[in-house]
């Protein structure tokens, strides 16, 4: 269970131990780390190297931005050896990779990603809202975990990279996985999940290469870095990072986010009269919930950070929410406020070369969910009890009852 504040000891205290995450995100005990001079210093046992947690905006934000002093390839991007995946394969992930290979990858897809192309999923992504909401409103009850904040990210994910609609439970499946693989330290079972995705991509790649089309596959399998195509290898961790964090960072904070309205009905309000926009409930929402909790770099030379000297070699985690609850960042960090104007937030990274390559598709598919959530189903409530996965590096509901009046599908 989370540790209260007056309890607290951070001269023994240890992240990696997942008792702190019981309660979900340990928001108390992230306060109290801020307000030391430094980061805190996180000894590890047996042959595992210890890291700093740094929990302020500012240097979560300085470290993100300087990858030449910062390695994401050195140590891997998790807090122990034992990640989502052995090292050695998490530097074939773009996620591991460093520039000037990180950039050259990032531009495989990037041309994707243009607020143009973005905008032009919207009718697509305002029909799949209210189609999944089709399916449920006539009950007057659902798991909103399973039956929204899950589908409509991979509809979307699976439509982008150009895989069949209905294998989208693969997708989830294998999300969930590498998502467990992450909070429980097991690199055999994100290996698994990997192998799995290429075997299962073997058919799809062998007919794009020979019927391209205007998806993400396609262009994974047509693409050339340095003048060579990506391997086979490169294009199932392509894949797989894509579906990721095409899926898990989505759904994950369209539930925390529908919690949170739940949870706070006058910021719910709000929306519902006119009073706040969705735009800006978006960011909030995003800052709220911040669904990957952290990522860690090596330090490849003598530096320091937020007046503190770090030495080459050494580990550093970066805790997202910790940063996008910094009083230096937003005012009265604590409450829930819909009506913040572009709240500043670290949903998406610290900046720099790792910032989120989707963000943009992840702000719109929040923005008409929830638009049509607060018109078609304004007074939904908690109905049962809410779970969670029980991680340090993903806030992660995994159901959420709710109930709300019935209501007509949609013609």
């Amino acid at each position: 269970m989370t540790t209260s504040i007056s309890k607290t000891d951070l001269s023994t205290l240890d992240l990696s131990d997942l008792t702190h995450f019981e309660d979900g995100v340990p928001h108390e005990l992230f306060a109290q780390m801020r307000e030391q001079d430094g980061p805190h210093w996180n000894a590890l046992s047996g042959d595992e190297p210890g890291f700093w947690s740094f929990t302020k905006a500012a240097d979560i934000q300085a470290i993100s931005r300087d990858s030449l002093t910062f390695s994401s390839a050195t140590g891997g991007v998790f807090m122990t050896t034992q990640g989502a995946a052995p090292v050695e394969v998490l530097r074939e992930v773009i996620l591991g990779m460093d520039p000037p290979r990180h950039t050259q990858q990032r531009n495989v897809v990037q041309a994707v990603f243009t607020p143009k192309l973005i905008r032009q999923k919207a009718a697509g992504i305002h029909a799949t809202v209210n189609r999944l909401i089709d399916e449920v409103i006539e009950k007057g009850e659902c798991d909103f975990v399973k039956d929204i904040a899950v589908e409509l990210p991979l509809l979307v994910i699976a439509d982008m990279l150009g895989v069949p609609v209905d294998d989208r439970k693969k997708l989830f499946e294998w999300t969930n996985r590498l998502s467990l693989a992450a909070a429980t330290s097991n690199p055999e079972l994100g290996f698994g999940a990997l192998m799995e995705i290429g075997a299962y991509l073997t058919a799809i790649t062998a007919e794009r290469k020979a019927n391209p089309g205007d998806d993400l596959v396609s262009r994974l399998v047509h693409a050339e870095v340095d003048g060579e195509k990506l391997t086979e290898q490169e294009v199932t961790f392509f894949f797989a990072i894509l579906m990721f964090a095409g899926n898990d960072t989505t759904r994950n904070t369209a539930s925390g986010g529908m919690r949170a309205l739940i949870e706070n009905p006058d910021e719910y309000r709000k929306l519902i009269d006119g009073h706040a926009t969705v735009v800006n409930a978006v960011d909030e929402m995003l800052r709220w919930v911040t669904p990957v909790q952290y990522f860690s770099r090596t330090v490849m030379q003598d530096t320091v950070v937020g007046g503190h000297a770090l030495k080459q070699g050494e580990r550093v985690v970066m805790w997202y929410p910790a940063g996008s609850r910094d009083p230096e960042l937003n005012a009265d960090p604590m409450r829930f406020d819909v009506s913040r104007e572009k709240a500043p937030h670290l949903a998406f990274g610290g900046g720099g070369a790792h910032f989120c390559l989707g963000n943009q598709l992840a702000k719109l598919e929040l923005k008409i969910l929830f638009e049509e959530l607060t018109r078609r189903m304004p007074d939904m409530q908690i109905a049962g009890p809410i779970t969670h996965l029980t991680s340090s590096f993903s806030n992660e509901l995994t159901s959420m009852p709710v109930s709300f009046t019935p209501g007509k599908r949609e013609s």
